[in-house]
């Protein structure tokens, strides 16, 4: 259940609410236009091609894990309890900046066809180094269609340590900016590291692990792992964060408490999904890099895309799970009675380097549009982002050129928000929202 008080208020198709709406900023002028180098058009990755095939659709098949729940409540009574969203909201002590009071470097992350409406930059002592990178978002309207998590309007942010760089002891480690939105003038957050507990619960370590992916349904945050990892998704409740009593660079427990890297919440992994067909590969099991919330199917499902290198000669899946109707099972995919998810519908795709996916039923209309943001060929400058179904493909482009590199620098996931229309993606350097029929028109 929705922490302390959820309400289910079903109101698909509601007005837009003014709290994230906002007046449009005035950002094209300050978004550079797409390089000389970065001028090429992007491969059209053409219509989706359906799979069928059991040898197709067996190779999607999940696994589920869960800790046990023993596990959990031992630790988290060696905590002193859990907290909830509402808890960390209360102690954000990190503020995001809007567009205007940015600098020049972060405003040029930003997509330069379609605008954004809303823009943030991160606060200074978050970006000191590159150290953190944010690579994925989702928000409380992909967890609960009335757009609100108990009385406030959320926003999370995955970010990813580098393995290479900065402390030993952070690198690969995986964190949450827990985003206040309810006014958009002047939001703020608070970090929450990802871990796992340990079996019996009497610890746990971080969780080390590339979330480029990220979706949030009703109390369970779903996020994505390092590419070639046993686990193929990591499942956490919302419900059971937890405060830590030493602020260090430990994780776990430590002499005179609990530690998660010097942040003073930590969040333990309540389940894991692995792929039946073993670890990602170019010829096996997927590489899921993108996921989001698609609440416009029956039942709601998770929305996943996969990552393929732009120089290989395998062509990218994506798929759908149906998430469980039971109301025990909130947050949890449909399993049978052995614990296997199976993909209730698949595609392939020519689009590469996927960093975001969506999934998005018009209104009167028979099937899904698929939105795919990617960047062929490199991993800097600005993406693409295009729109398929089984027909083909539209891409937008920047204005008079010809390119179709026109979406955010450093492209990461993409979340719909039903009850306000927008779409909320991150740059390498900024978090942001654009409407999405704002993003239809820009693809004609």
């Amino acid at each position: 259940m929705k922490h302390r008080g959820r309400h289910r208020r079903r109101r698909r198709g509601a007005a837009l609410r003014a709290a994230l709406a906002g007046t449009a900023l005035a950002l094209t002028a300050t978004a550079t236009i797409v390089s000389a180098s970065q001028a090429t058009v992007a491969e059209d990755p053409g219509a989706l091609k359906p799979l069928t095939s059991t040898t197709d659709t067996a190779r999607l098949r999940l696994r589920e894990h869960l800790v046990p729940r023993r596990s959990l409540d031992r630790l988290a009574s060696a905590m002193g309890g859990t907290v909830g969203i509402a808890d960390v909201l209360e102690n954000a002590d990190h503020t995001l900046r809007e567009a205007a009071d940015c600098d020049s470097d972060d405003r040029d992350s930003l997509p330069v066809t379609p605008a954004a409406d809303e823009a943030y930059c991160w606060d200074p002592t978050d970006t000191l180094t590159d150290d953190w990178q944010p690579a994925s978002v989702t928000t409380s309207s992909e967890a609960d269609d009335d757009g609100l998590w108990g009385a406030n309007r959320v926003v999370l942010a995955g970010w990813t340590h580098s393995t290479t760089s900065g402390p030993a002891a952070s690198r690969g480690l995986a964190r949450i900016a827990v985003v206040d939105a309810n006014d958009p003038a002047h939001p703020s957050y608070a970090w929450v590291l990802l871990t796992v507990p340990s079996t019996d619960g009497s610890t746990y370590r971080g969780l080390s692990s590339q979330i480029s992916g990220m979706a949030w349904y009703e109390d369970k945050l779903l996020v994505t792992t390092t590419l070639g990892s046993a686990d193929a998704l990591y499942v956490y409740d919302l419900n059971r964060i937890q405060r830590t009593s030493v602020l260090t660079d430990a994780v776990g427990r430590v002499r005179g408490g609990w530690s998660a890297d010097g942040f003073r919440y930590a969040m333990p992994a309540v389940a894991s999904y692995r792929f039946a067909a073993g670890a990602c590969s170019e010829s096996g099991a997927p590489c899921p890099s993108a996921l989001s919330v698609d609440r416009g199917t029956a039942p709601d499902s998770l929305v996943l895309g996969e990552w393929t290198a732009a120089d290989s000669k395998h062509r990218a899946r994506l798929w759908r799970y149906a998430f469980d109707e039971n109301p025990q099972r909130d947050g949890l995919l449909a399993t049978d009675a052995a614990g296997r998810a199976d993909a209730v519908e698949a595609y392939r795709t020519g689009a590469s380097e996927i960093r975001g996916v969506l999934s998005y039923r018009p209104p009167g209309a028979t099937g899904s549009e698929w939105y795919v943001g990617h960047l062929p060929g490199a991993m800097d400058g600005h993406g693409s982002l295009w729109r398929q179904d089984t027909d083909g493909a539209h891409g937008s482009r920047c204005g008079s050129d010809s390119s179709h590199r026109c979406w955010a620098a450093g492209t990461g996931s993409l979340s719909y928000a039903p009850d306000t229309g927008e779409v909320w993606s991150v740059s390498d350097r900024m978090l942001f929202s654009t409407p999405l029929r704002s993003i239809d028109a820009s693809l004609g």
